[in-house]
């Protein structure tokens, strides 16, 4: 992988953007790295320039769908709790707690159609690179496969033994997930119908990445970060208590891991959880290790991360709640958007 030198950002350059009145639940960033489109318990989209000229500029936003006829106003009208957009920058899916998938024109935030079929929460979408097929994940157990620029459903697939929390994609016509309880991350091979089970973390597995075609990363509630290889079963390395402990010394628990990310191609690994801070890591040789870089000190929970496509920014969507409950609140977090540059080491003359 591309070995990436960057340094730790100064607070004073995190851009906070506000616009949700609810914790950020999601967050992608368009492929060209110019928008950034986020959606948050009080059930509303929003796009906005990433740049730093008119960074947080808002282009549009997608209010609470309306009760009443369709026409009328289409938008979720509970919590959304994932999106995705194409490769292309073509199409935006938001996904929700009562089932639905909504597909939307990413350039004019228009609503194109929605998908139904899931029966329980939708909590993970990723589009396939380079098609305009989409994978989703959900609480009743199941992946489905659509194609959106046929509004068609295509199939789905089986085998997750508890709700799945999370899905991701690259080029190959396969998806990752982590099964949340039942303590499995499962690579589906779509055209073979098969599926590989890996087995590593001790608690509920939230969140996975892939960071290139062959290895990817996840994060658990008891506070575990893994690294993967798609052709071993067991993890290449395991962070414990990644984010360390809170609590009384008598009844310490680790700080939950939300959120995970990965500069695609390269060696660059960010965690998010509710300890006051984003994490960024250096995957070692061959993946075989986690290395800590610095902490980037931020407020509340980290439900989403993105690194831009260029690796200059770190997008991290910031919640006085966890997205998928209401167990605490940091009172003192904003429901908020932060935009983190990414600055790269100047090289020394020895080493380029």
């Amino acid at each position: 992988p591309l070995c990436i030198q960057v340094q730790p950002p100064d607070p004073a350059s995190i851009r906070v953007l506000r616009g949700h009145q609810q914790p950020i639940t999601c967050l992608v960033i368009s492929p060209d790295d110019k928008f950034i489109f986020s959606a948050a318990k009080d059930c509303s989209i929003i796009k906005c320039k990433s740049g730093e000229v008119e960074s947080g500029k808002r282009l549009c936003m997608v209010p609470r769908g309306k009760k009443g006829p369709e026409e009328e106003q289409p938008g979720h009208t509970t919590h959304i709790l994932c999106m995705a957009i194409s490769s292309d920058g073509k199409y935006l899916a938001t996904g929700d707690r009562s089932k639905l998938i909504m597909i939307w024109e990413a350039a004019t935030c228009k609503h194109l159609y929605k998908f139904t079929g899931h029966r329980d929460a939708v909590s993970g979408l990723s589009f396939q690179k380079g098609t305009h097929q989409l994978y989703s994940a959900s609480h009743d157990r199941s992946v489905k496969v659509w194609n959106v620029a046929e509004n068609a459903y295509i199939e789905t697939l089986f085998g997750h033994q508890d709700v799945i929390t999370g899905l991701d994609s690259l080029s190959r016509e396969c998806c990752v997930t982590s099964g949340g309880r039942d303590g499995t991350v499962r690579i589906w091979k779509i055209p073979e119908e098969s599926q590989l089970v890996f087995y590593g973390h001790q608690g509920s597995i939230d969140c996975v990445q892939l960071i290139n075609e062959e290895h990817m990363v996840s994060g658990a509630d008891d506070g575990s970060v893994a690294l993967w290889g798609l052709a071993k079963k067991k993890p290449l390395a395991v962070v414990r208590q990644a984010h360390g402990t809170h609590g009384s010394p008598s009844l310490q628990q680790p700080y939950w891991v939300s959120a995970v990310a990965a500069l695609h191609n390269s060696d660059l690994v960010a965690t998010g959880s509710h300890s006051a801070n984003v994490k960024l890591w250096k995957s070692g040789e061959g993946f075989r290790k986690l290395e800590p870089l610095f902490d980037i000190p931020l407020v509340g929970f980290v439900n989403s991360l993105k690194f831009s496509a260029a690796g200059d920014f770190l997008v991290a969507g910031l919640g006085q709640e966890h997205r998928l409950g209401r167990w605490w609140r940091i009172k003192e977090a904003k429901n908020s958007i932060c935009i983190i540059p990414l600055k790269r080491k100047a090289r020394t003359a020895d080493s380029s």
